[in-house]
């Protein structure tokens, strides 16, 4: 599924023209990413959670000739799925509402 998808989706399942659930899908998007770039975390109720992680610097290995090379320190995001998502994922009878 692709965010079009999404946003086709939104727009039949919401009467919104395609412009309309496009701004509304950007938005959502946009305010998650500002969110995680300003360090806090974003909980989406029986959907999950994303929260930013710090990863230090560390000496790595590059797998193909074993030679030492040097990662950076970085900022990683997480998602954990919440227990309604996993039961949907796995077949449960499971409403978002």
């Amino acid at each position: 599924m692709t965010k079009i998808d999404i946003i086709n989706l939104v727009s039949d399942d919401t009467g919104l023209s395609k412009v309309k659930a496009e701004e509304a899908v950007e938005t959502i998007i946009q305010t998650i990413k500002e969110s995680l770039q300003n360090g806090e975390s974003v909980i989406l109720r029986r959907f999950g959670s994303f929260q930013v992680r710090e990863k230090n610097a560390r000496v790595g290995r590059n797998p193909k000739t074993g030679q030492e090379a040097p990662i950076s320190a970085r900022r990683v995001v997480r998602f954990k799925a919440g227990k309604h998502f996993k039961d949907a994922v796995n077949g449960a009878d499971v409403k978002f509402h």
